[in-house]
């Protein structure tokens, strides 16, 4: 483009700039100038009628006397003299004077006839009136004549009001004349400003919309005029938002309708994905044709309500051994069976694939780095490139699956960590929502990982990062910091990094309520008959559950150790309880997986041979895989649930067994180090590395009065119903619109102007 161009355009663009602001000065000049007139008016007839009426009393008050004098001599050509002498006054148009009986006895030339005297006896009117005459507008005031203090008549004063519309049309001049000056001036000083300034300030207010900090070196004074506000705005809204979401809690029934609800408001139109590892229901080949399982996993427990309500799409690997006879072309498959509500949609791993990308890197490295469970992370170069390749693939798949440029990926857990930088190059409008269904641990600790930098870099391609509790985003936020160059704006928890904007935030995970199996699950009564008689039970026996995977963060042996600690200091116990220990297989090919099984096997035996007798078994091993239809039975068979992970993210496992007990009985022992026991106050929290402290919270569970328990379990009942999935996916769509609305608004202020 040549110089002469270039001068045309920036002429053009300088011309359409000052359009903007002269315009809308313009038409704001002139509606304010409509609306002060008639004010004006109003003001100028107010002060000028005040003005005749102080004259009228004046004249009043001065011809009084003389007027007494005369009219007690009968005197009528004095009379009249004096009212002509007085009328000279060039606004006095007429004086008239009547007697007490109500007439008229003298008047000059131009007193109106159709003006009446007061009654007999009547006062005069207090305030004067204005009337239209054919010679335009007159202003009468009527004043009494006392003689001797006895009233004996009234005297018209009757002043012309034509100098006053002159002088209001001279006012209006004048502030017309005032209007042009001003919004030359003022043009003048907004056109030079807004030439000056504009493109600062606007890129201090896109700034101010990504939520990034306004001062950069060498940033234009604009920006610097905004930075000061910036903290305390920043603060004053995250706070402002934090209350609104509590009176939300307090008034929002959370459901599935009123999740589509929120989608339908918030999100309406909008395609949302879900990223696992994973899947909601696995396919495997069985002895009467193809069998449907659901894994043990909290993560499908928390995000399938969610997919229910908003009938998406589930991208997730594909392991079970029917999984590809049942897909479509597409690797499709529709779910739940028999009552298709979303979309599956399988990605396949070769057994080297997953070995190194979930085995290896996922669950040798991320695992045990990020729950700090005394097992010493493995790293390996081909695992690490395994998982980046299967990342990759997810990506690809996400990018197949959007049928728009800017869909909602919800991206889950620790498995896909370098998922939202791939899918922010390649959908770069996406909104892309991160949760990390684990802890994240203290800078130290993970930088540990050979591939930090990479990984953290990757994680803030996600619009939102969700964790389960503030702790974890602490330490998210400052494991960024030792490790990238960032900008992070604490008062807000955003990190600005390679032009992207990541919110960082709390959002407690939690189950669906009530449960699916609400309506037609047995009674208590008969689900503790049936535990006890499959397992053998006496029925005087009292009955302690832990549910999990067969992972050693889960603190397996430490609870055991309790058990067995609690039959050694109340020896009263033996044959009156029975504990039962639900752990489903999980990573099994790993080592540590199964060291860890031999070791709690190897527990049971030693402590059922020690204070088993007869028929009686302390403790009962289930390694084996139960629907949660099944779980469901024993939550609501046992008299309390133990839960001593050594570190978890949150452990739905807690929030499950509160939901299955409507009668509300039973007592829950949680570990300190849970997320859920940052919600779940009334359970007995205990650190499960203190064996005698745990054994002591099991026997005040056991011992505890019924009118206890159910203080406590109505109280943690109430918290998990109010706090349930849906609020969970709730508050992090309605984040998300949030965030999409402001990038929209900041697109469109930053159309080149």
């Amino acid at each position: 483009m040549n110089p002469q161009s270039e001068k045309k355009i920036q002429s053009f663009r300088s011309l359409r700039l000052t359009l903007r602001f002269i315009i809308p000065l313009v038409v704001a000049m002139t509606i304010l100038a409509f609306a002060l007139l008639p004010l004006v008016d109003k003001l100028t007839l107010h002060w000028f009628t005040r003005d005749l009426d102080i004259r009228s009393q004046l004249i009043a008050n001065t011809t009084h006397e003389t007027l007494s004098e005369f009219w007690e001599q009968g005197n009528t050509a004095r009379m009249n003299a004096l009212m002509r002498r007085v009328i000279q006054d060039e606004r006095l148009f007429a004086m008239g004077f009547c007697d007490g009986q109500g007439k008229l006895l003298y008047r000059t030339p131009k007193f109106p006839g159709d003006l009446a005297c007061p009654p007999p006896n009547a006062e005069a009117p207090e305030k004067p009136s204005v009337l239209k005459l054919p010679s335009g507008m007159v202003h009468v005031a009527v004043k009494p004549v006392l003689i001797a203090g006895i009233p004996s008549g009234h005297l018209f004063l009757i002043h012309d009001m034509s100098f006053i519309e002159s002088r209001s049309a001279d006012t209006r001049k004048y502030i017309v004349f005032l209007f042009v000056i001003l919004f030359l001036v003022i043009s003048f000083i907004t056109v030079l400003v807004a030439h000056l300034s504009w493109r600062g300030w606007m890129s201090g207010v896109r700034s101010l919309l990504r939520g990034e900090s306004l001062v950069k070196p060498f940033a234009k004074a604009a920006n610097s005029e905004l930075q000061p506000l910036m903290g305390d705005l920043r603060s004053l809204l995250r706070t402002i938002d934090a209350e609104k979401r509590l009176a939300d809690d307090a008034t929002i029934s959370w459901s599935p309708d009123k999740l589509r609800e929120l989608l339908y408001k918030q999100l309406a139109g909008e395609q949302i994905l879900v990223v696992s590892n994973r899947e909601p229901y696995i396919h495997t080949k069985g002895k009467e044709g193809i069998e449907i399982q659901r894994p043990a996993s909290g993560l499908v427990t928390a995000v399938e309500p969610v997919m229910k309500a908003c009938s998406g799409t589930w991208i997730a690997h594909g392991g079970g051994t029917a999984d590809r006879e049942v897909v479509d072309k597409n690797d499709h498959v529709s779910i739940p069976p028999g009552q298709p509500k979303y979309t599956l949609r399988r990605i396949w791993l070769s057994r080297e694939e997953e070995k190194g990308y979930y085995y290896g890197f996922a669950n040798e490295g991320l695992w045990p780095l990020c729950h700090i469970a005394h097992v010493r992370p493995i790293f390996r170069t081909s695992d690490w490139k395994h998982y980046v390749n299967i990342n990759q693939r997810f990506a690809y798949a996400v990018v197949k699956e959007a049928n728009r440029e800017d869909p909602v990926v919800l991206v889950q857990d620790y498995h896909f960590a370098l998922l939202p930088g791939m899918l922010r190059k390649m959908l770069p409008k996406s909104t892309i929502i991160t949760f990390w269904h684990i802890p994240w641990p203290n800078p130290e600790s993970f930088g540990i990982c050979p591939w930090r930098e990479e990984i953290l870099q990757a994680m803030l391609g996600s619009t939102i990062l969700g964790f389960h509790t503030p702790f974890h985003c602490k330490n998210f936020l400052e494991t960024v910091d030792r490790y990238l160059e960032t900008r992070i704006e604490h008062a807000s928890s955003t990190i600005s990094h390679g032009g992207n904007l990541t919110l960082v935030e709390a959002y407690p995970i939690s189950i669906q309520w009530p449960p699916p199996w609400q309506d037609n699950q047995p009674s208590v009564a008969e689900c503790r008959a049936e535990i006890r008689k499959l397992l053998k039970i006496d029925d005087n026996c009292l009955i302690g559950l832990g549910v999990d995977r067969m992972d050693y963060t889960k603190g397996i042996l430490e609870r055991l150790r309790a058990v067995e600690n609690l039959f050694e200091n109340h020896p009263e116990m033996v044959g009156r309880f029975s504990f039962v220990q639900i752990a489903a297989p999980s990573r099994s090919v790993l080592e540590e997986y199964q060291a860890l099984e031999s070791r709690v096997r190897s527990l049971v035996t030693h402590i059922n041979q020690r204070f088993a007798s007869g028929a009686y078994q302390p403790v009962y091993l289930r390694v084996e895989h139960h629907e949660p239809e099944d779980v469901n039975r024993y939550y609501r068979a046992a008299d309390v649930c133990m839960l001593t992970s050594l570190h978890d993210g949150m452990n739905l496992v807690a929030k499950e067994y509160i939901a299955s007990r409507d009668d509300e009985r039973g007592v829950l022992v949680l570990s300190q180090f849970t997320g859920a026991a940052h919600e779940l106050y009334e359970a007995l929290i205990v650190n499960p590395y203190h064996i005698e402290q745990t054994a002591d919270a099991l026997f005040q569970a056991l011992t505890m009065p019924d009118f206890e328990q159910r203080e406590r379990m109505r109280s943690m009942r109430s918290m998990v119903r109010d706090f349930n999935v849906y609020r969970w996916a709730g508050r992090m769509l309605i984040d998300a619109s949030k965030i999409r609305q402001r990038e929209k608004l900041a697109a469109r202020i930053g159309i080149e102007t």
